[in-house]
């Protein structure tokens, strides 16, 4: 049976039979908390007398009507699908369904918020679960018009894709005491139903608008829960809304397709953004009610530029089958860090880039689980877990390697041909390839079948000779590829020289732009030039590779990295560093050391905490055991010195405050971090806020120093949402294998936990000093595994898997367990087998690093 999946090849044929017109949706949110009554009348064209299938999920289908003709509702109704037989040329099919409400951030996901008791709904669809909102043929390439009619509270906010329209009063399906209201939108352009939306519940709204490059008033929205309006910047979402549009529509000469932009923030969301189309909803996070890293805010910036993107790439234009959801994401991520680089006041966008982004992107090509960055997309299943670094990351670094080799201007002319030729429509790989060969005047393929159609990252080492003089005599780079993907891949990169100055700084005196390709690529023109103090490949970060420095510039990096005058040579540095540490080549020790050594003096925000984030795994992770502890308290000590002589309430010091809370072990770092909330201790310019009051309990908890009473106190201080989220999490860091167990337990057996409860759970349940109060959580994690992915949805499921896999533990026992369970389970899911081979795949690399780091 198919259950809720659906292949590739289920897609084709049914595309080959169904070409779609029009939906018209009629829901009524007032019948109650747990469902809602959903019609939908969809009408299409088919082959004549063919038979096919429209999805739904819903607890019960009332009634189905096929060209006039009843269908038994028990019959036909089974698994996801509704059975469609005996079709005519033109057809008109109506299903009337109660669907239900989900806690798991897929579908129609209802929260109520605790501080006001007010229902607050939002859809989230892609990838299949517009059909747990209405019945349609759930899949990107039959694009349709969609018409919603909505019956809802009177004084709730109702946005759509469409303008809202004026309300019409209505009778409230269970309660005759409230107001209610029905609003008929417009129908839609021609689009894919996963970027279909609704969102209604008494949000708080500040609306403006904008002048499109049309001509087109365009008007703009910006929402929240009531609760956090107080902390609601919109005016500021809005003037970045203003400068990517402008941005954008000067850049591909293509004004804005749809009537109106509207932005909503929206609760228990399950990831940054959707780019639903005119309707785009955010995780409320971004709702900063205290203060958050400089990271955290330019990050905002990215992604409501990256959901801008998305309007032309991949709403007007949308990838055919899920092979290609790269076309979507790839350019969104790389074209929204190009419009905050240039439009916005963060121009360091490319060194975030380079320091998160290429670090994921990285990883994710190193996993057993890597794929080409145009995957294999078999069914639902496969395309749930792409959601990742190469689909993401690696793709959009790709995409500015493209940019570096058929120039800007060549690239950008392509885009704009490929809008203008594939409006509204479907698209493949060649279709944009064709546009970009035409403008570029390259041969693509060749490119394509190395850069997008295989795995792997390549490893560039510079290889320098010079004379008695110091005069280079010969610049080689080397390139290598892993086993598994042995692909060597034309690379432009730049190589940079830098030296030290009269005031010690090391900064660039030469720079070339060469190709690379093959294993050996010889440089002439860097020879007869003196030999610099560093030598930097991949300088500006044009290429997607891994890069090595040579002994003699590695020698100056570990000593003059802080002095580097470039924070996006500086990002490279860090990040060369930690990839040498993952591959088993530097010991995990001398890594921490370097960190220690020069992270005070990095200015780039992202640079801070993806270093820092680094730092903690290899403590707890990468680190041999026996040096473990004794790093962890030399860390914790460095981390709270530093706070102390960092800036007054910069971000650097709140920074070094959040990490040393989540690293503290000793009780001198227990008495620093209750003094900090008690006020007996201060740092100057450090505001202990309601989000960071949290992160120092955890801390205290980590240690045994508070429990339940201190958590139930500070939650009844703040009995909100992320109050909530931040009681779960603290409570699953008690240090016990008791609360270890409970904690994975009440994931595992409570189904009505939500989604945002769910996660933070696990980041306590993770939050160890002593691993091993985890060894004996591993076999019950084990056991849950099969029965959480047959019995949860794909969200939520993942979220347990992955977010309760016992990684700090790091032994050869949890490899061994989890080596058995797969060879155990060789016929498990696909998809389920991929999210436990990656966290084997973790393991066994942080083995291999805590080998290095003993023999060091």
């Amino acid at each position: 049976m198919p259950g809720e999946n659906l292949t590739r090849a289920e897609a084709v044929e049914r595309a080959d039979v169904v070409t779609v017109d029009s939906y018209a949706i009629d829901l009524d949110l007032t019948t109650g908390p747990t469902t809602f009554a959903s019609t939908t009348t969809v009408r299409f064209a088919a082959a004549p007398g063919a038979a096919t299938f429209i999805d739904l999920v819903a607890p019960a289908v009332r009634s189905v009507v096929l060209n006039g003709r009843e269908l038994d509702p028990a019959v036909v109704f089974a698994d996801s699908r509704i059975a469609l037989e005996g079709l005519a040329a033109e057809n008109e099919l109506t299903v009337v369904a109660d669907c239900a409400y989900t806690n798991t951030g897929e579908g129609l996901h209802r929260f109520v918020d605790p501080v006001d008791g007010e229902v607050y709904l939002y859809t989230q669809f892609e990838v299949p679960d517009s059909r747990r909102v209405f019945a349609v043929f759930e899949q990107p390439d039959l694009k349709a018009t969609y018409q919603f009619t909505v019956t809802a509270p009177e004084y709730w906010e109702v946005v759509s894709n469409e303008p809202t329209p004026a309300p019409v009063a209505a009778t409230h399906a269970t309660d005759a005491s409230v107001k209610a209201a029905t609003w008929t939108f417009a129908p839609t352009p021609r689009i894919s139903s996963y970027i279909t939306a609704l969102v209604a519940g008494p949000y708080a709204v500040e609306r403006s608008s904008l002048t499109s490059a049309d001509g087109r008033e365009i008007a703009l929205g910006a929402f929240c829960r009531k609760s956090l309006s107080e902390y609601f910047d919109a005016d500021y979402i809005f003037e970045t809304t203003r400068k990517g549009f402008e941005f954008y529509e000067n850049l591909f000469g293509v004004p804005y397709p749809f009537t109106k932009y509207d932005q909503l923030f929206v609760p228990e969301y399950n990831m940054g953004a959707m780019e639903n189309a005119g309707c785009v909803t955010f995780t409320e996070s971004y709702v900063f009610r205290s203060k958050v890293t400089d990271a955290v805010r330019e990050r905002r910036v990215v992604t409501i530029l990256h959901e801008l993107a998305h309007m032309w790439f991949g709403d007007l234009v949308t990838m055919k089958w899920w092979n290609d959801l790269w076309l979507n994401e790839s350019f969104a991520e790389y074209i929204s860090t190009l419009a905050t680089a240039e439009a916005t006041e963060y121009d360091a966008a490319w060194t975030t880039f380079a320091a998160m982004e290429k670090a994921w992107a990285y990883r994710q090509d190193q996993l057993p689980s890597t794929h080409p960055i145009v995957a294999e997309i078999r069914d639902l299943e496969d395309v749930q877990v792409n959601f990742d670094g190469i689909t993401y990351a690696k793709g959009a670094s790709v995409l500015k390697q493209l940019v570096a080799w058929v120039g800007r201007e060549a690239f950008v002319a392509g885009v704009s041909a490929y809008f203008g030729k594939h409006a509204w429509g479907n698209t493949e790989l060649p279709d944009l390839l064709t546009e970009l060969e035409a403008t570029s005047g390259r041969d693509l393929t060749e490119w394509s079948a190395k850069w997008l159609e295989t795995a792997g990252v390549n490893t560039l080492r510079p290889h320098v000779e010079t004379d008695s003089h110091g005069r280079i005599t010969s610049f080689t780079v080397e390139q290598t590829a892993p086993a598994e993907w042995p692909t060597l891949r034309p690379h432009r990169l730049g190589i940079g020289f830098y030296s030290l100055n009269d005031a010690g700084k090391l900064e660039r005196v030469h720079r070339a732009e060469v190709d690379v390709d093959g294993e050996r690529t010889d440089v002439l023109e860097l020879v007869e030039l003196d030999r610099p103090a560093l030598v930097l490949l991949n300088d500006d970060d044009l290429a997607y590779a891994k890069i090595r420095l040579d002994e003699e510039s590695l020698a100056v990096a570990v000593q003059y990295l802080s002095q580097i005058t470039d924070p996006l040579a500086r990002s490279l540095v860090w990040g060369s560093a930690w990839d040498a540490v993952r591959d088993g080549e530097t010991p995990a020790s001398s890594y921490v050391d370097l960190v220690l050594g020069n992270i005070a003096a990095e200015t780039e925000s992202t640079t801070v905490r993806t270093t820092l984030n680094q730092l903690v795994l290899a403590i707890r992770q990468y680190v041999a055991p026996g040096a473990r502890p004794g790093t962890l308290v030399r860390a914790g000590d460095r981390l709270a010195e530093l706070a102390r002589g960092a800036e007054a309430g910069s971000d650097l010091q709140f920074q070094l405050v959040k990490f040393f809370a989540h690293l503290a072990s000793t009780q001198e770092h227990v008495a620093l971090l209750q003094g900090l909330m008690d006020g007996s201790t201060t740092l100057d310019g450090l505001e202990i806020d309601t989000d960071l009051r949290w992160e120092l309990l955890e801390g205290l908890v980590l240690n045994g120093a508070a429990g339940e009473e201190e958590i139930a106190a500070t939650l009844a201080e703040d009995d909100t949402a992320t109050g909530r989220q931040s009681a779960a999490r603290a409570r699953a860091t008690v240090p016990t294998t008791g609360s270890k167990l409970a904690a994975l337990e009440s994931v595992v057996s409570d189904s009505e936990a939500p989604n945002a409860i769910i996660r933070n759970t696990g980041l306590g349940f993770v939050h160890v000093n002593d691993a091993t109060v985890l060894a004996p959580v591993v076999e019950p994690y084990l056991d849950a595994v099969l029965r959480v992915w047959e019995e949860r949805s794909y969200h939520i499921a993942e979220e347990i898997i992955e977010g309760f896999y016992p990684a700090p533990l790091a032994s050869v026992e949890l490899r061994d367990a989890v080596a058995a369970w797969l060879a155990d389970h060789e016929d498990a899911a696909p998809a389920l087998r991929r999210l436990v081979v990656e966290g084997l795949a973790g393991t066994e690399r942080a083995l291999r690093a805590q080998a290095a780091d003993a023999g060091a």
